[in-house]
């Protein structure tokens, strides 16, 4: 313990006065979760129905879909999409492709929250929906989903939370995020452990905000329900 150079550990004069530049590149970080978090929403919900429909021709693909999806590290698609496609001519900017990256790769874990969601919802609400006369979507709109989206919000948001911090790994394909600015600065600095810790705290700091916001909707989906 006597040899750790512990004053090397993190310099708060460059934290500071690289904070700016840092936070400069937080638009992306935020652009991309957001997107594909609500991408991956449509697409999850849609995945999630044909993966419980009782016809083989969709729910295979869509079983097939969820298991590919969860089984791939996102790394290897973000490489795909940016490094691989060019290979068939097909030339993807590093933003499109982290945007489709993420929203891909999110919504076969939301597909399968929203699935487990529904499926907790007694069978005979269906039942009671229909003896009223209501059709399939207007059961679903006004009866199901109200129901389920209280049980959905904790692991929707947790689904959110980690892609925020995935989101770190666009900057491999030269994305600027908070991430890929911080290394541009511990590069020029020779101090990659200050701007390290920097960028943790920063997305630290984006999460805890999130959580909050979960918090919020949790309760309010308790007080309306």
């Amino acid at each position: 313990m006597d040899g750790i150079r512990w004053d090397l550990l993190f310099n708060p004069e460059l934290a500071w006065e690289s904070l700016p530049y840092v936070m400069s590149g937080i638009g992306y970080t935020l652009l991309i979760s957001i997107v594909s978090m609500a991408a991956g929403l449509v697409l999850g919900f849609f995945i999630s129905l044909a993966r419980t429909s009782k016809f083989g021709i969709l729910s295979w693909p869509a079983r097939t879909y969820i298991s590919f999806m969860r089984g791939v590290p996102i790394l290897v698609i973000l490489f795909l999409l940016y490094f691989g496609m060019p290979v068939i001519g097909v030339q993807i900017p590093a933003v499109n492709a982290a945007l489709i990256a993420f929203s891909i790769n999110s919504a076969a874990y939301i597909a399968e929250i929203i699935r487990s969601a529904l499926s907790s919802v007694d069978k005979g609400q269906w039942e009671s929906s229909k003896a009223l006369g209501l059709t399939y979507w207007q059961t679903m709109y006004g009866v199901i989903l109200p129901q389920s989206v209280r049980i959905a919000i904790p692991p929707l948001g947790n689904v959110y939370v980690d892609i925020i911090k995935a989101t770190s790994l666009a900057a491999i394909i030269t994305v600027p995020d908070i991430f890929q600015r911080a290394r541009i600065v511990g590069g020029r600095e020779f101090d990659f452990m200050t701007m390290y810790i920097l960028v943790a705290l920063i997305y630290w700091g984006i999460c805890s905000l999130m959580t909050i916001f979960q918090n919020y909707l949790e309760k309010r989906y308790e007080e309306y329900l």
